[in-house]
């Protein structure tokens, strides 16, 4: 090929923004040529390449959209030590069909039991099919409501909301909230309710959620709704961190011993 064409190819591939098939058509031509493929095959292998690529961008942007304080994955998961979670569950739920049917999730149980790992997992998971994510933690999402109330801002920030997915809610219960957070929270909530999935992480049970919201009639009407298309996952057992630290420390050799 010569330099002119090869400049020529670049440029409409450049203003075109087809960056796979610019990094790619060179290689693949002497591949397609040696192969003896098709032009078809070639051009198809070309384009999915591309759709691969930009797929990649994609998700790689809405993972850093979503926030993650820390990234955790089901690959990481001791399932020995996550008590009480079921694992053929867990992987259903990777598949992100419940967002697809705005279904919402609550993870239950004791502190240290591996809830924020499981949202944040199935989270990370839904990236990767470029669903848009947004993590937060209960009680910084309280304050953000309560901000914009406070600014007139209130319709903005539930329709920026309203445009993800799914919304995590982590450690609800562990801050309590004065009576105007937990409206607020409830009255976000049930703006998605079969709209686009929510996400919740929480040490209470649900008896005692009222202590969330401070009404008793708000909490059962918001029980209600997240209850009516939920997954309900429940953790037991002791602190997962702690026994997945105890694995780890019997699991090596002592200081000073050879192997």
């Amino acid at each position: 090929m010569g330099e002119i064409q090869e400049a020529m190819i670049h440029g409409y591939l450049k203003n075109l923004k087809l960056p796979g098939i610019r990094a790619e058509y060179q290689q693949l031509a002497r591949q397609a040529k040696l192969e003896d493929w098709p032009y078809e095959e070639y051009l198809r292998e070309l384009l999915e390449r591309e759709l691969r690529r930009r797929e990649q961008s994609v998700a790689g942007q809405r993972l850093r959209e979503a926030r993650f304080t820390d990234i955790k994955t089901l690959e990481q998961i001791d399932w020995s030590a996550m008590e009480g979670v079921s694992k053929k569950t867990i992987l259903e739920l990777s598949s992100c069909a419940f967002i697809e049917k705005a279904e919402d999730v609550i993870i239950a149980g004791p502190i240290g039991t591996g809830k924020s790992h499981l949202g944040v997992a199935l989270g990370v998971e839904a990236t990767k099919r470029r669903f848009r994510v947004l993590f937060v933690k209960a009680a910084e999402l309280v304050r953000q409501l309560i901000e914009a109330r406070d600014e007139r801002l209130l319709s903005r920030l539930h329709q920026r909301l309203r445009s993800v997915s799914l919304l995590i809610v982590d450690e609800l219960g562990f801050v309590p909230f004065d009576r105007t957070g937990g409206e607020l929270l409830f009255n976000l909530i049930a703006d998605r309710y079969e709209r686009h999935s929510t996400l919740v992480t929480t040490n209470l049970a649900f008896s005692e959620w009222v202590q969330v919201f401070c009404d008793e009639k708000l909490t059962t009407a918001l029980l209600d709704r997240i209850g009516h298309h939920a997954h309900i996952i429940t953790t037991k057992g002791a602190s997962y961190r702690t026994q997945r630290r105890v694995k780890k420390s019997s699991a090596e050799p002592p200081k000073g011993a050879t192997t």
